[in-house]
């Protein structure tokens, strides 16, 4: 197009006239064409199952709620969206494999903290997150709650803290990763009450939760999705929610920030893209995701995990994604944490 564009410049003015009309016609009808055809995409889309990769284990908080979305979408949408667990490297190796994968609209990624956190985090990554990965739609935003085993001798957040003081070394906690907010969400702990804990990283929540009922490890600062249930059974034991405010699914247990003036962490959960997917196709998924986030069932299931939805454009949740990072690369300063 832009050699048509060109040929016309050496010839008589009128005829360069009518021919970059002409051109520019052409131009015109071409972007018009385009535009057309990703409107179509995306009003066909999916037209086979799409690949929604999980950073995690199967059993996890992201887990969890990518297969209660990613069920509904296939309902809706009449093809398959197939969870792929890649779990390792903190949530990186699964978000690589989604920055490096086409960007047709059938890869797509289950967002969460680690995102925002491992920017800071980690001092080299083959990818930038916010530039790499185009936001689509929110899902929820959850507490982190802080679980110990049944039999552990603290009962409340200023017992755990004595107990840790009287026994430096000797409590180890466990997290899903390097930069989760999970284990974040402990070193903002040890970082603002002085204590010594032992960081053990599994590769996911549900293996460090396993190891906890065994009780290899004392304390976890887990996502409220993957916890909630072992601690309505009684298998775990809830001393506080990281959130500013009391969760109505554990009305009884109280703040960390309760204890610890001033602690407030949580996690939140949404889906992200390659950067170069039809813009078409992202406003399609982020409407049937919006949609299925005010089915009254899904909203009951999710506060029911402890979560709030996240309803909104990709636009309001880039904007989570863009504040998270600004506020965890803090958090990361203040607890000196780093991964190589």
């Amino acid at each position: 197009m832009l050699s048509l564009l060109k040929s016309v410049a050496s010839r008589p003015a009128f005829v360069r006239s009518v021919s970059r009309r002409g051109a520019v016609g052409l131009v015109a009808m071409g972007v018009a064409a385009v535009l057309s055809a990703g409107g179509a995409a995306a009003q066909d889309y999916p037209t086979h199952p799409v690949r929604w990769v999980v950073g995690y284990p199967a059993g996890g908080a992201t887990d969890i709620l990518a297969r209660l979305i990613g069920q509904r979408l296939s309902e809706r949408l009449g093809q398959q969206f197939v969870i792929e667990n890649k779990p390792g490297a903190g949530n990186n190796i699964g978000t690589e494999a989604v920055v490096n994968a086409e960007p047709d609209g059938y890869t797509i990624l289950l967002v969460n903290p680690a995102n925002a956190i491992n920017a800071s985090l980690y001092a080299k990554l083959n990818f930038n997150f916010i530039r790499d990965i185009a936001p689509v739609a929110g899902i929820a935003r959850v507490p982190n709650v802080m679980i110990v085993p049944n039999d552990f001798p603290a009962k409340t957040v200023a017992e755990f803290i004595a107990y840790a003081k009287a026994n430096p070394g000797k409590v180890n906690m466990a997290s899903s990763g390097n930069g989760t907010s999970i284990h974040l969400s402990g070193e903002l702990f040890k970082a603002m009450t002085g204590i010594e804990m032992q960081h053990v990283p599994y590769r996911g929540s549900a293996p460090a939760i396993t190891d906890m009922l065994g009780n290899r490890v004392q304390v976890m600062f887990d996502n409220m999705p993957s916890a909630i249930s072992h601690i309505k059974a009684g298998s775990l034991r809830a001393l506080a929610v990281t959130t500013t405010d009391r969760s109505s699914e554990l009305p009884d247990v109280p703040t960390v920030g309760a204890t610890v003036k001033d602690y407030e962490a949580s996690a939140w959960f949404g889906i992200g893209m390659p950067k170069k997917t039809p813009k078409a196709i992202i406003d399609r998924l982020n409407k049937e995701v919006n949609a299925i986030l005010a089915e009254p069932a899904m909203k009951t299931r999710i506060a029911e995990l402890g979560g709030v939805i996240l309803i909104g454009t990709p636009d309001d949740f880039g904007k989570i994604v863009a504040a998270e990072t600004e506020k965890w690369e803090k958090v990361v300063k203040f607890a000196g944490a780093k991964v190589e």
